[in-house]
């Protein structure tokens, strides 16, 4: 890293409305050194993606407490190839069934979090993340 700080999307896909948890993240970010743009509530996987190439991020964070994160968490990553960010790792946090972990994964996000994870826990793995620059665990 040339000292820039990492810039993480922070994004709140679907219609679900809570945004606690999104915000907790975004501040511990910001403390850690990060750079961090959230965009609000009810983004839609087009939204994202396009919000991830203007900012020129260098991580995507999802926070998903709907359920929906089998069928949001393709759709956003297909924006994001579609964008020309096949690059940019994805991970999730919120309410994800330990079931739907390998599965996630198996769609390339790289790194998932669930209720109870330590923010020191999270800033620490999206700093490898960004160090090693990898965004699937194949390269």
């Amino acid at each position: 890293m040339t000292g820039q700080a990492i810039r993480v999307l922070i994004a709140k896909p679907g219609l679900d409305g809570h945004d606690r948890g999104a915000k907790v993240i975004a501040r511990a970010l910001r403390d850690a050194g990060m750079e961090v743009i959230y965009t609000g509530l009810r983004q839609t996987p087009e939204m994202i993606a396009e919000a991830a190439l203007q900012e020129d991020v260098d991580v995507v964070g999802l926070s998903i407490l709907s359920g929906a994160h089998l069928a949001l968490v393709p759709r956003i990553r297909e924006q994001m190839r579609a964008n020309g960010l096949d690059d940019v790792p994805l991970v999730v946090g919120g309410i994800i069934p330990d079931a739907d972990r390998a599965e996630l994964e198996a769609m390339g996000v790289r790194g998932v979090f669930g209720p109870g994870t330590s923010t020191e826990t999270i800033v620490e793995h999206i700093r490898g993340l960004v160090a090693t620059g990898r965004a699937t665990p194949d390269e």
